[in-house]
């Protein structure tokens, strides 16, 4: 189940709340009762490979660029 960050405007509070994809815009009361709540945006930083190792380097060349790593004029 996704979990929703969440910041009170009365109190300050941030707190999360853990609920299904379909309640996501509903709305959330904070711990201390407010309901003046925002819904945070939240960021996933996901890092690694899928065999749990560390990342490999970056194969020498290319990389990016409006042609592929090259220079364009």
């Amino acid at each position: 189940m996704p979990r929703y960050d969440y910041r009170c405007r009365t109190c300050g509070a941030t707190f999360e709340l853990r609920r299904p994809m379909s309640q996501s815009d509903a709305p959330a009361m904070c711990p201390a009762g407010h309901d003046d709540v925002a819904k945070l945006m939240s960021m996933v930083a996901v890092t690694g490979t899928a065999s749990g190792g560390a990342a490999a380097a970056p194969a020498e060349g290319g990389g990016g660029g409006c042609c592929g790593g090259g220079c364009c004029g």
